[in-house]
């Protein structure tokens, strides 16, 4: 679909080409950019999905996200047509995918699309208004925006009544990954979180340009290994676009991580810091924050104790009913005049109600994504804002943490939750290859 980098499927991109990110990100400018002025005045078509045109112009901000990413993450560079038709390859995927969203009968609301463009906000540490100011700055009109927003929702959603809501995990699915992870050594069972600063290089800098940058780099390198804040260092002297997102990769299989890193950071522990070491991007100074066996939960873990409201939209009670409903109970609650455990025996239609919404102690990954993201930006006292799922819409409130033991049991939960997101990918997968295959697709003219 025409969404850009700021979307829920923003397109993440590594040596092997392109993968879904699932990273709720604000556009570069130099996306907006380009669909300002540095394209051809006469747009044209490139390909048709069902009667739905892909434009040159929808190819194009992609591929300058697409390159950007390559260069700031130290991956080598395919060539530029063949990254192009990557590109339009998954512009076609998602069209297909939207297709099939709109005519399922799956809506969404104008309060859930407010809730995504909170997140997107939060996640940048930007205030609503703020986020519109900046996308004002960066040509890309609110009300795009928030219809690219509705569209990746909209998918979302299908993808988790198509795909996710199918996905099943036995005792020997777990016992099989358990033994998989043994002894392995291979990067595919490593994963690595990686944080950087890059000092970028010009194009055609000269001799001179290319010393004193590197020497700069290596004063960075040095200061960051003697103990010097890595976040502070990044935010002086990195490059803008890695310094929006912190510079963190995320925690990720290694072997997603391009060659050049993995080579730099292979023998360093936890803590660590590596380089400079030179891409086409510019000087890489990178930092080790996490390095653990693949899908091995830890022996100690943060626990969330937390208590919710649910409430399901019905024929009487529409979602933004619901939220009107919430967010009016969240005031009552702050204000003293109702007290949340009665709220939620009294209103919660989830099977945590009869205790007054107590959800009890849980381990990272044991609710849906959306909630999950919303908990764990909590205090304990704190409620959040209404939270849309599948379930429902919720009103959540942090009680307690603690860090505690794993158990056996609470290890082999944990082992279930990565087998069950590893299954939902695979079949995400296979649901997209499908759902590509049944479309009509007429190509035209090669983009440019």
């Amino acid at each position: 679909m025409a969404a850009l980098a700021l979307v829920f499927s923003a397109m993440a991109v590594d040596a092997q080409g392109l993968r879904p990110s699932g990273a709720l990100r604000l556009p570069d400018r130099a996306v907006g950019a380009a669909n300002a002025g540095g394209q051809r005045q006469a747009d044209f078509i490139v390909a048709v999905v069902n009667s739905e045109p892909v434009t040159n112009n929808e190819v194009r901000s992609k591929l300058v996200r697409a390159e950007q990413q390559l260069s700031q993450r130290g991956s080598a560079m395919p060539p530029r047509n063949e990254l192009a038709l990557q590109v339009l390859e998954r512009l076609i995927s998602d069209k297909a995918q939207l297709q099939m969203a709109r005519t399922s009968g799956i809506r969404v609301d104008d309060n859930a699309v407010e809730n995504a463009v909170a997140a997107v906000a939060q996640q940048n540490q930007l205030t609503i208004d703020e986020l519109r100011r900046r996308l004002v700055a960066d040509g890309i009109p609110y009300a795009q925006f928030r219809s690219e927003l509705r569209d990746e929702l909209l998918v979302t959603r299908l993808r988790q009544r198509e795909v996710d809501s199918r996905v099943t995990v036995t005792e020997a699915d777990i016992d099989q990954f358990l033994r998989d992870q043994e002894g392995s050594n291979d990067a595919a069972a490593i994963e690595l979180n990686l944080v950087q600063i890059l000092v970028p290089v010009p194009e055609n800098a000269t001799a001179e340009q290319l010393a004193a940058l590197q020497a700069r780099a290596s004063q960075v390198a040095q200061r960051a290994r003697a103990g010097g804040d890595f976040a502070a260092l990044a935010n002086e002297f990195s490059d803008a676009q890695v310094r929006l997102t912190g510079g963190q990769m995320g925690l990720r299989a290694a072997d997603r991580y391009p060659p050049l890193f993995l080579e730099a950071t292979q023998n360093l522990a936890a803590g660590g810091v590596a380089g400079p070491v030179r891409s086409g991007a510019g000087f890489h100074i990178l930092k080790v924050l996490e390095k653990k066996k693949a899908g091995v939960p830890g022996v100690n873990i943060t626990q969330t104790r937390a208590r919710h409201i649910l409430l399901r939209p019905t024929p009487q009670l529409t979602e933004a009913g619901a939220v009107e409903k919430l967010l009016n109970i969240k005031k009552r609650v702050a204000a003293g005049q109702a007290d949340f455990a009665k709220e939620a025996q009294e209103n919660s239609v989830d099977g945590s109600a009869k205790d007054g919404g107590d959800l009890g102690w849980t381990n990272p990954g044991s609710f849906v994504p959306e909630f999950e993201q919303a908990m764990n930006g909590l205090s304990p006292g704190q409620i959040s804002d209404p939270v849309i799922s599948r379930f429902g819409a919720h009103l959540i409130q942090v009680l307690e943490r603690r860090v505690t033991q794993l158990s056996e049991r609470d290890q082999r939960e944990l082992v279930r939750g990565i087998v069950r997101e590893k299954k939902q990918e695979e079949a995400y997968s296979l649901w997209a290859q499908e759902v590509r295959g049944r479309a009509y697709v007429e190509y035209r003219e090669p983009p440019q």
